[in-house]
C-alpha cells in the first residue's frame, strides 16, 4: 500500500501543478521508483491511495506493469484515515504500507516481511532510522527490539530516543480495528501513529527494523538532488 494522497506543500512550487509522488527523479516519477523497488522485493499487488490531483497519479500508473488498485481519500484528514482504505484490499493477509515520498532498498522491505513472518505473535513491524533528534517525524522507543512507545512530531529536544520512524510498516489485519477508533490528534488529523500506539497499549507486539540500506525521505526541494544520486546507485541515507 502506497499513501500518495498529499500535496506536499513543503516542496513549494514543485507541487503547484502536480502531486509530490509525480516529481521526476532520474526521468521517472518518484512513485514509480517506489513501485520498482517493491516489485524487486517480491510484491505483486498494490493499492495506491490518491487525493490531491488524484487523476494525474492514476493516469500515470495506468500503464505501470503491475496489478494496481486505487482508492481516493476524499478528505485530507490524516494517515490513519488513508490507511484504513486498505481493509478490503488486504483481507486477512499482512500488508506493507509505505508513504509515497520514501525511497528505500528492496532488501529492507524483504527483511521487514521476514521479521513479521518469523513472529506469529507480532501485530506490526516498523522501519526505523537513526536521527540525532527525531522531532521532524515520529520518535520510536524500544526495549530489545520491541516498540514500547511512538510519539508523533515531538517538540525539538524533547526525545530521549534516537530512533525515528522511517515511514514503512508491515501490519497484520488487526490494525484496521485500531484505525477505525483513532481519535483526532492535537494537529487536527487522524494519525497512523495513534493506531500503532493503541496496538502497544493493548499489549500487542510491535517490533522494529533498523533500516540497513539506502533510505531517503523526499520531503523538501533540496532532497530531489539526493534522490537523483540514490536512484543512480550512489546511495543515500537522509531524513527529509
Amino acid at each position: 500500500m502506497i499513501l500518495a494522497a498529499g500535496r506536499g506543500t513543503r516542496m513549494q512550487s514543485m507541487t503547484a501543478g502536480r502531486p509530490k509522488p509525480l516529481i521526476e527523479v532520474g526521468g521517472k516519477a518518484l512513485v514509480e521508483h517506489i513501485l520498482d523497488r517493491l516489485c524487486q522485493a517480491g510484491a505483486r499487488s498494490f493499492l495506491v491511495v490518491t487525493g490531491y490531483r488524484a487523476t494525474m497519479i492514476e493516469d500515470r500508473l495506468a500503464k505501470y506493469p503491475a496489478e494496481i488498485a486505487f482508492r481516493r481519500q476524499a478528505m485530507p484528514d490524516g494517515t490513519a484515515r488513508a490507511a484504513r482504505l486498505a481493509r478490503e484490499f488486504a483481507g486477512n493477509d499482512p500488508f506493507l504500507l509505505t508513504f509515497g515520498d520514501i525511497l528505500a532498498d528492496p532488501d529492507d522491505y524483504r527483511a521487514m516481511a521476514a521479521v513479521l513472518e518469523s513472529d506469529p505473535t507480532a501485530a506490526a513491524v516498523l522501519a526505523v532510522q537513526y536521527a540525532a533528534d527525531p522531532w521532524r517525524g515520529a520518535a520510536v522507543y524500544e526495549n530489545g527490539g520491541r516498540v514500547t512507545a511512538i510519539v508523533e512530531k515531538p517538540p525539538p529536544g524533547s526525545s530521549t530516543t534516537n530512533w525515528n520512524s522511517a515511514g514503512i510498516y508491515v501490519f497484520r489485519p488487526e490494525v484496521f480495528d485500531e484505525l477505525e477508533r483513532v481519535p483526532r490528534s492535537p494537529r487536527g488529523e487522524y494519525e497512523l501513529t495513534s493506531a500503532i500506539a493503541q496496538l502497544i497499549a493493548g499489549v500487542a507486539r510491535v517490533l522494529m527494523h533498523p533500516v540497513r540500506g539506502p533510505w531517503l525521505d523526499v520531503g523538501r526541494p533540496e532532497d530531489v538532488a539526493a534522490a537523483e544520486r540514490m536512484v543512480r546507485g550512489q546511495g543515500e541515507t537522509e531524513a527529509g
